[in-house]
């Protein structure tokens, strides 16, 4: 586990179990911790498994900087049924024979919904429409339509194939930009194919850089409350690192700003230590502290 020496601040990852809503997560996590300082980067839907990442503390703040835009799960999707809801806890709107569909089909259906693809988001995703979340909205019955989105799938390959009672189910692996649904993607696989399809089993194998070698389970971290990581450590390993002097790290860590280096985007910057003193944006001649990581009485 993590040191806990800077205010107890720093990512958990979680392996979130089936059952339990990410709130949830954060709920038991904030008990375990004693602090309500505790927030989640990304919701996983309650049937769903696999990595959570919580920040605590002063790391909240970093969860909104991260740059976590892949993600990687394992998934089941059954073709030749429709749910309401593009997976198992929706109920049944139609049953189709899938009997007949090929392998060689279905590796032309996939080809197809890899790459740079449109996609429109199932109708109870957390996409919030005139303010209000669309599950909501569709659990409530009322009637809106949610826009298609430009999303990557750069990898969706079928490692096993299961064929029973006319019903065709995939193992598939998936990794793909944050944004990317992927009862979305059973939902258009069976369409395309005719059969319709949903998703049955869901597991997230990776946030970013944080994969299950990182995570803990709930019980867990209840029994020994404990970081995966420390704000230090998370700062280096999520964001580009820039060397500085210990002038300048004392300078940063006091909220002033640096020379720009001509870098884009927000990158960590560590002391002749390597300790991380903060997260820096260059804009114009200035290069400025976004969050600072190591404030000057922590030093």
């Amino acid at each position: 586990m993590a040191d806990l020496s800077i205010e107890n601040a720093g990512l958990l990852v979680l392996d979130k179990a089936a059952g339990v809503t990410s709130h949830d997560m954060v709920s038991t996590t904030r008990k375990a911790f004693g602090t309500r300082r505790v927030g989640h980067a990304g919701t996983l839907d309650p049937m769903a498994t696999g990595v959570l990442v919580l920040g605590v503390e002063r790391a909240t703040k970093l969860l909104g900087l991260l740059s976590l835009t892949t993600k990687s799960y394992a998934a089941t999707i059954r073709l030749g049924a429709s749910t309401d809801t593009d997976d198992a806890e929706g109920e049944t709107i139609e049953t189709v024979d899938a009997s007949e569909v090929t392998d060689e089909q279905i590796a032309a259906g996939i080809a197809d919904l890899t790459g740079d693809i449109s996609q429109l988001p199932a109708r109870i995703s957390a996409i919030k429409v005139d303010g209000k979340r669309a599950h909501a909205l569709a659990r409530a019955g009322e009637d809106f339509e949610l826009k298609a989105r430009p999303v990557t799938v750069s990898r969706f390959d079928v490692v096993d194939t299961r064929r029973t009672a006319g019903f065709v189910d995939l193992d598939v692996e998936v990794d793909c930009s944050s944004g990317t649904y992927i009862r979305s993607l059973a939902r258009d696989l069976g369409s395309a194919l005719g059969v319709g399809g949903h998703l049955t089993a869901l597991r997230r194998t990776a946030v970013g850089p944080f994969t299950l070698e990182h995570a803990r389970t709930v019980d867990e971290v209840v029994a020994e409350p404990g970081l995966s990581m420390g704000i230090d450590d998370a700062a280096k390993l999520c964001f580009p690192l820039r060397e500085i002097s210990d002038d300048e790290a004392e300078s940063i860590s006091q909220g002033r700003w640096l020379e720009t280096v001509g870098r884009k985007g927000i990158y960590t910057v560590v002391d002749p230590s390597g300790q991380a003193i903060a997260l820096v944006q260059e804009k114009g001649r200035r290069a400025s502290s976004v969050m600072v990581v190591r404030p000057a009485n922590l030093r």
